[in-house]
């Protein structure tokens, strides 16, 4: 690559992250500072030079890899103008280049077998790239990961991990573990959308209006620096695995559903629970979480998620768009109510609650290990909570409502 398109294909900011050969190389970033495809040009790239590696991608959830990762380094290919060399199928996800047949593998924590029984046929497996890997919150989860890099690779080539994350929390073990040391086999960067020269005018003014309106955001989503975990609304949850058949069979299961309407920079969320009010217990066992869907696009997806004909308490401040989702066969969708202290009756509700959450809810545990209590100017907390990571939330308090006895309590 000569140095023109190289600036022209990457641009600013990640020339320690292109060459860097250590162990580690971890990236946290807001959103827009082009980590991701900067590490999937990477990939391909590096692929074509490297004619023995081969490379595993990881999220925590294997479902999520088609529209990101995968998404991403297609996408790597076309811009490389590669399209001819590589093959890609979806079932299962796997990309080839065919001069070699190096591979590229896709794996999901939700299957740990599969991740660790992959063998390359040509060359090495000596490439590792998790995205999103905040939200891998067990770091025995990781060590795995790291310990199946192992063996002689060929001549030339060298292992590495690259991490890619949005930096929510700053008790996460990534920061303790990557950012608060000092090891010259990791690379630890801090990115962000200032680093991003291929923005265009509007997304540099969504950044913008959010650096005015919500300068606690904006500090993470859109500077790359640690969130703080302080005030958390909810500490009566656990992460952990359940077998939804046999929660369906016990007495007392009551389903719920809740949908918070989004588009832009909002995303769409609905939040899907099984509630016990004998036991005050919640279990979350699925979630759609996507920006930028129209009303046929959340139609659509919530009936491919087998939700289609439930009973599904929405987000009161979008009458047009309840009824058109009705329109489009969500025949259980209804308004949720609104309320003076709606928001805050609703939480006092859910915190008598034990909320266990699978592991496959990855955006619904971010949020609730996010969701905090505003402070006054002088840092004190509030009775209010951030409007911040609080859309799956919100879309909790709405499945909940209907729960709670008589119409003291509504939500918005």
């Amino acid at each position: 690559m000569n140095r023109l398109l190289f600036s022209e294909l990457i641009g600013k900011g990640y020339k320690e992250f292109w060459f860097f050969k250590g162990r580690y190389r971890v990236v946290k970033g807001s959103r827009g500072s082009k980590k991701s495809k900067t590490a999937a040009l990477w990939f391909i790239f590096n692929m074509m030079l490297y004619k023995e590696a081969n490379l595993l991608v990881v999220r925590k959830t294997y479902r999520t890899l088609k529209d990101s990762c995968f998404a991403e380094l297609k996408w790597a290919v076309s811009r490389l103008g590669a399209d001819e060399e590589w093959s890609a199928k979806a079932s299962p996800l796997e990309m080839t280049y065919l001069p070699t047949g190096q591979k590229i593998f896709f794996r999901g924590l939700d299957d740990p077998l599969k991740v660790t029984s992959i063998a390359a046929e040509n060359g090495s497996l000596c490439w590792i790239w998790i995205e999103e890997a905040y939200e891998i919150s067990d770091e025995k989860d990781f060590n795995i990961l790291d310990e199946s890099i192992r063996g002689q690779v060929g001549e030339g080539l060298f292992k590495q991990i690259t991490l890619t994350f949005n930096p929510w929390n700053e008790r996460h073990w990534l920061k303790k573990r990557f950012f608060d040391v000092s090891d010259p086999e990791i690379l630890a960067l801090t990115t962000n959308y200032k680093m991003n020269e291929f923005l265009d005018e509007a997304d540099i003014k969504m950044f913008e209006d959010m650096r005015v309106r919500n300068p606690k955001r904006y500090s993470v989503a859109g500077l790359g620096n640690w969130g703080i975990s302080e005030g958390v609304v909810f500490e009566n949850w656990e992460e952990s695995s359940f077998d939804l058949t046999q929660i369906l069979k016990k007495k007392g299961a009551e389903t719920v559903f809740g949908l918070d309407f989004g588009y832009t920079n909002d995303p769409t969320a609905l939040f899907c629970g099984v509630v016990f009010k004998a036991e005050n217990t919640i279990y979350v066992f699925d979630e759609l979480y996507e920006r930028g869907l129209t009303n046929f696009d959340i139609a659509q997806k919530i009936k491919k998620m087998g939700c289609g004909k439930e009973k599904i308490r929405a987000d009161a401040a979008e009458p047009k768009s309840i009824e058109e989702l009705r329109q489009l066969g969500l025949k259980g969708i209804r308004a949720s109510r609104k309320g003076k202290d709606s928001i805050l009756n609703g939480i006092q509700f859910i915190r008598n609650y034990k909320i266990i959450v699978s592991p496959l809810c990855c955006n619904f545990l971010t949020e609730i290990s996010n969701y905090s209590w505003d402070s006054d100017k002088q840092g004190h907390k509030i009775n209010r909570p951030v409007d911040n990571f609080n859309h799956l939330m919100d879309a909790m308090r709405y499945a909940v409502e209907d729960i709670i006895s008589g119409d003291r309590m509504s939500f918005e």
